[in-house]
């Protein structure tokens, strides 16, 4: 008699290549009757989802490696955002200006990875995932242009706020380590 756990087994892996499939074929549809976008576009998009899915299937199934889902939600990201930018839906012009967000899809793909890792979310994850965060929309601000002076010149008169945002990082992952100074669970 079979166990229920291979028919789970069976039925998952089902799943992933049905929705594989499914993902082709609206690949293949895009590509036939949407007119206006760039086929290379989609392809490229196309590639790095189907990555990031196997990324997934490697962090999820056989490795258990926070690093995979990290790798995986990364270039989920990228794929999603250039997979947006062929369709139109993200204009090409906020294309070349956005490479802040590589930083923001950092620290968004960091979150997953450490609550893999620990089972929860934990400062040492959730701390850097919040600094990457902040510095790509600091940057985004600066890369178009939205506020009056250059980040050369806000980095000249406001340096000692680095050392304060360092400071407050280094701060919250000491409280949120173990041997936390002052904790007496020791």
């Amino acid at each position: 008699m079979m166990d229920s756990q291979y028919f789970r087994r069976i039925a998952a892996w089902a799943v992933f290549i049905i929705g594989s499939f499914l993902m082709l074929l609206g690949n293949a549809l895009l590509l036939r009757y949407v007119v206006g976008i760039s086929r290379f576009s989609v392809v490229i998009s196309f590639i790095f989802l189907m990555a990031g899915f196997v990324f997934i299937i490697l962090a999820i199934r056989l490795y258990r490696r926070p690093s995979y889902v990290f790798i995986a939600a990364f270039i989920l990201m990228i794929g999603f955002f250039i997979f947006l930018a062929a369709l139109g839906i993200i204009p090409r012009r906020f294309l070349f200006r956005a490479w802040p967000l590589l930083s923001v899809f950092s620290g968004l793909a960091l979150l997953p990875a450490g609550r893999r890792h620990y089972g929860k979310f934990v400062s040492r994850f959730v701390v850097p995932s919040c600094v990457f965060i902040v510095l790509g929309l600091v940057l985004l601000i600066f890369s178009f242009n939205i506020v009056n002076f250059s980040f050369r010149e806000f980095i000249l008169e406001w340096w000692p706020v680095l050392i304060v945002l360092v400071g407050i990082m280094l701060l919250l992952v000491s409280l949120g380590s173990k041997n936390c100074p002052g904790d007496r669970r020791q």
